[in-house]
């Protein structure tokens, strides 16, 4: 008999794992997320990913605003689930939602925990300049990501990965280790680990001022800043009192002595900016308030055709 399976999770992450239980021939009856937002300047009403997927596959959909309330989660429990498996789903889930599946809920996430608990662990991890990462599934509990842990594979963070790349191998690495997992799981055959919660570290969601760069930093954690934030939310500087979006930076080598932040240098597809240390950061993408997204190029043939060294950018 196939087991019953509830799917929560809400952004593009969790679709691969979804897409794995439907083909695993696990029955997945019904898909919990998050409730249909406002996207772009025109605030089109947009589907969570995970919503267009289900749909897809003709399962029931419910997208309560808060899991926590009684007449929502009654919902799910009157299911009858065996299990429940959530990805980034965005929501604590209740006592009584977790302790009804007989198989339990779990939870498909994108760190090595007790490391990186939270809504943005891929973030940190490149910010943080961690060398790898990876996914781990666990139990879910009333605590942020605290739950005993059933398996875990390691992801290798490259040189030049930033959050879009990672996140597509993680989200790929996540489903794989949920294929291998829940066979296990339902013949009883995993022993589950507690997590050391002294060693635990946390990745809350990213604020604005986080995203702002600081140029007295070196230059290695600048590099990882903006990689750390690309393609979204993306790292900003300021330049002459106007906000300035940095998509890109390349790593470079450098002598001058320079206050942080200040212009050092023009090239042909870019310009390289002073930090705390000898590295400097060449930008190449950026992105002007109220413009489009352009090359370091597009920028210096255009709006940039006049930029001097000695400039500074920052405050």
């Amino acid at each position: 008999m196939k087991k019953k399976i509830v799917f929560m999770g809400t952004p593009d992450f969790a679709v691969p794992v979804l897409q794995q239980i439907i083909q695993d021939g696990y029955e997945v009856i019904a898909v919990v997320t998050q409730p249909d937002r406002p996207k772009g300047r025109k605030k089109v009403l947009t589907p969570p990913p995970v919503k267009v997927e289900a749909e897809k596959h003709n399962i029931p959909v419910y997208q309560p605003e808060k899991i926590k309330e009684a007449a929502e989660y009654e919902k799910i429990t009157s299911l009858e689930p065996d299990l429940i498996v959530t990805a980034a789903f965005g929501q604590i889930l209740p006592k009584p939602l977790l302790d009804a599946p007989k198989f339990g809920c779990i939870n498909v996430h994108a760190s090595l925990l007790p490391k990186l608990r939270g809504g943005a662990p891929i973030h940190y991890s490149i910010i943080q300049g961690h060398e790898k990462t990876g996914v781990t599934i666990m139990y879910m509990v009333e605590k942020l990501d605290a739950g005993d842990m059933l398996t875990q594979v390691e992801v290798k963070i490259d040189e030049r990965d930033h959050v879009g790349t990672l996140h597509d191998k993680l989200s790929v690495a996540g489903s794989k280790l949920l294929s291998e997992t829940l066979p296990q799981l339902f013949d009883e055959k995993l022993q589950a680990e507690v997590q050391n919660h002294e060693e635990a570290t946390f990745a809350s969601n990213i604020k604005r001022e986080q995203e702002k760069i600081d140029w007295t930093k070196d230059g290695e954690q600048i590099y990882n800043h903006i990689r750390g934030l690309h393609p979204w939310p993306v790292a900003y500087t300021t330049m002459e009192g106007q906000v300035m979006k940095v998509w890109w930076g390349e790593k470079t080598q450098i002598t001058y002595e320079a206050v942080p932040g200040t212009i050092i240098g023009i090239e042909d597809d870019g310009f390289i900016v002073k930090t705390g240390n000898s590295t400097g950061i060449k930008i190449t993408d950026l992105q002007l308030a109220g413009k489009k997204r352009m090359t370091g190029t597009q920028y210096l043939n255009g709006a940039g055709a006049s930029l001097s060294e000695g400039t500074k950018l920052g405050d």
